[in-house]
């Protein structure tokens, strides 16, 4: 099957902004190629778009505040062409329904995460003068058998969504609301799109999910009969020049199972991303995390025991409900013990109708919200560029993404760990390539090499 690269040309053209998470990424191909379906084209030239879908994150405050920002900017494209539709999809669209839509009279379409199926029809709703609404949750929708088009630019990574929603109910947390229950993908249908990446020159898949640990394929009799570790050996098998990575995991999830499977393909990637969200027990139970500091740090001592060249990186919030000095002081020593290689820093953000908002004080002020965050990016800063620095003088294949920001001279491209590598071009390599680089220097950020 041919890879489904997005259209160009003339009529009805679609102009889709996403943001937010990787899953957001991936949904955004799913609507492009459900669109294209019905005739539709894609631009990236908003200027010249028919319609405008704006692909929503409400995991922060700050990130839905862009959107409505957004949406006053879209306004001089709707006064430029009074047929333009605008569309919000996603999360927010999800949380916020009728609030889009009396607030901003310009939004045609609000479609939530399992809606995008219907998305021509909303569309055409909206360009007869109606509005588009679904924002249903689904138990079983998992867009399968979609084959999502691929808007990525470099044409060497892609991401592979293996399951929707989320059950776990972490007391911060707006996902259980906005993207519904958890269901797993046939497994078949991820290794057909896997497959068929390979097969248009692909190297990497990234596997997603909200916490990919838990996918669970069952058969008719109830049993499961693919786990996450076997999903990931079957992806793995495909091509031994096929890298495999994959996001996010749970650490109340992470399995020994899981680990070994890694540890016993070269092609899987040594890097997990393991949100601790703090360092302190108190606030892990208050957050309903599942698990203690203790049980993360056993997380980490048998990967380090399997793969000691596994990187490990992290999402962290700072000022979470009735959080101490000495609750932060935990989160910064459990930074050092582990020596993540880079993280996720945020501000703690009350979402409406989250357990926190329901049941918990938001007391720690935005003041001091800032000063522990300040302190937790600082120590983090440390901690990468001790991590590159520990990486002089080794030797690591990387794949190559294509050429550096900064030179058409120089190579970019990541190691197995998720590390940039930026080093000088030869005439006979190129993206898709896998080349051997001695790391000669770093920044916090990069890694600096040379070829072997």
């Amino acid at each position: 099957m041919k890879i489904l690269k997005a259209t160009p040309g003339g009529g009805q053209k679609l102009y889709i902004e996403t943001y937010g998470c990787q899953m957001n990424v991936g949904d955004t191909e799913i609507i492009v190629s459900i669109m294209q379906k019905e005739g539709y084209l894609y631009t990236t030239n908003i200027d010249e778009a028919d319609i405008i879908l704006v692909n929503t994150c409400s995991i922060r405050d700050n990130a839905e505040q862009r959107i409505w920002g957004r949406l006053k900017e879209f306004q001089r494209y709707k006064r430029a062409k009074r047929s333009l539709i605008v569309g919000i999809v996603g999360c927010m669209a999800e949380r916020l329904k009728e609030q889009l839509l009396e607030r901003e009279p310009i939004v045609d379409i609000v479609a939530g995460p399992d809606s995008y199926r219907d998305m021509p029809k909303l569309v055409a709703a909206a360009q007869v003068g109606g509005k588009g609404i679904n924002v249903a949750l689904s138990q079983d929708e998992t867009y399968g058998d979609i084959r999502p088009v691929r808007l990525d630019s470099n044409g060497v990574s892609a991401f592979v969504s293996i399951m929707r929603g989320c059950i776990n109910m972490c007391a911060y947390c707006v996902v259980p609301y906005t993207r519904g229950i958890e269901r797993s993908r046939d497994p078949q249908t991820i290794l057909r799109e896997v497959k068929e990446v390979f097969d248009a020159g692909y190297r990497e898949v990234t596997l997603l999910g909200q916490n990919v640990n838990s996918y669970r394929w069952k058969n008719e009799q109830g049993e499961v009969v693919v786990d996450f570790p076997k999903l990931m050996e079957m992806v793995a098998e495909v091509s031994p020049l096929l890298r495999v990575r994959f996001a996010t995991s749970h650490p109340k999830d992470l399995s020994d199972r899981l680990i070994e499977v890694m540890a016993g393909h070269n092609n899987i990637c040594k890097a997990i991303h393991l949100p601790a969200q703090s360092g302190s027990t108190r606030m892990l139970q208050l957050m309903n995390r599942k698990y203690t500091r203790e049980w993360y740090l056993g997380r980490i001592a048998a990967i380090r025991a399997a793969m000691p060249d596994c990187a490990i990186t992290t999402d962290l919030i700072a000022g979470f409900c009735t959080e101490t000095l000495d609750d932060h002081a935990d989160t910064m020593s459990l930074m050092r013990e582990v020596g993540y290689e880079s993280a996720f820093m945020f501000k703690f953000s009350l979402r409406p109708n989250t357990y926190a908002a329901r049941h918990l004080t938001d007391d720690v002020s935005e003041e001091e919200k800032t000063r522990r965050l300040t302190e937790i990016i600082n120590l983090q800063n440390e901690l990468s560029i001790a991590s590159n620095r520990r990486d002089v003088g080794k030797v690591f294949e990387v794949l190559i993404e294509g050429y550096s920001k900064r030179s058409n001279e120089q190579l970019c491209g990541r190691t197995s760990q998720n590390k940039m590598v930026v080093f000088d071009a030869a005439p006979d390599l190129k993206a898709g390539d896998y080349a051997t680089v001695r790391i000669t220097d770093c920044s916090s950020a990069t890694l600096f090499g040379t070829l072997v």
